[in-house]
């Protein structure tokens, strides 16, 4: 199991960029995610303005 996580010499390679596509791919995720419902509450508020 050690040798596992050693990676065979490169784990200070090997971890970090896991680490970083694991980052990428979460913000990848979260960003539009974020984005499309800022978006809706804008569309929202809007929409509810309008009809008073």
């Amino acid at each position: 199991m050690i040798e596992f996580f050693n990676m065979g010499g490169y784990a200070m390679f090997v971890w970090p960029s896991y680490a970083i596509s694991a980052l990428v791919l979460w913000l990848n995720w979260y960003l539009p995610r974020n984005q499309h419902r800022k978006l809706l509450r804008q569309l929202q508020s809007r929409h509810g303005s309008q009809q008073q």
